[in-house]
């Protein structure tokens, strides 16, 4: 499968990740993968049942050279930082670049919905945002990351016949052409490469 045609390349202000049934380890080679130090927030909402205590910050915090944290109302976006959505909470980022958490109704069944924390931050960041779509079985994330893609942002889709549930991934396909396209082994040397880069770059085959 192969993606699009060359764009320009923008600065990497901040990037979103989500995921569901089967981006768990998905979601930790990415983290392994991130420098101590890189200029941009990652904020990361994993479909997670509501009552369930969050050990994922603890558990993301294993592989990561970086800061990792569950994600608190009202906290100003760092970088070299990973924010974590907490269970039964809807994640957003304000016009102030700053989190915010909601108790607002599901959205596809689930609080924290991706939908939700994608379209908000495309909001703020527009072009400077790259999302992550991953494995899940659920439609959430599609429009987010088509909204992300009419902003001019960089979007990353799990390869469907990759990934352990290829719902979210597909729907997002079929909604629209991603930036890339990508097995589950490429995405993290691929936001890697967008948080480091300094020239120009076409977007890749998948």
């Amino acid at each position: 499968m192969s993606t699009s045609a060359a764009m320009p390349v923008r600065s990497v202000a901040a990037v979103v990740i989500g995921g569901s049934a089967g981006a768990l380890e998905v979601v930790r080679m990415i983290v392994k993968a991130l420098p101590a130090s890189f200029a941009a927030p990652v904020i990361i909402v994993m479909h997670l049942p509501p009552r369930a205590p969050n050990g994922l910050p603890e558990l993301l915090k294993v592989d990561c050279a970086a800061t990792v944290k569950q994600a608190e109302d009202k906290e100003p976006l760092q970088g070299s930082t990973v924010y974590v959505a907490p269970p039964g909470y809807h994640l957003l980022v304000e016009s102030q670049r700053t989190l915010a958490l909601s108790i607002d109704a599901p959205v596809h069944y689930s609080r924290p919905a991706i939908d939700v924390l994608f379209e908000s931050a495309c909001d703020v960041y527009a072009d400077g945002l790259v999302g992550i779509l991953l494995s899940g079985a659920s439609v959430d994330g599609a429009a987010g990351m088509r909204a992300i893609h009419q902003a001019g942002g960089v979007t990353i889709v799990q390869d469907p016949a990759t990934a352990e549930a290829s719902v979210m991934p597909a729907s997002a396909l079929a909604l629209f052409n991603p930036t890339h396209t990508l097995p589950t082994a490429r995405i993290a040397p691929m936001l890697l490469h967008l948080l480091t880069r300094t020239g120009p770059a076409g977007r890749n085959e998948s």
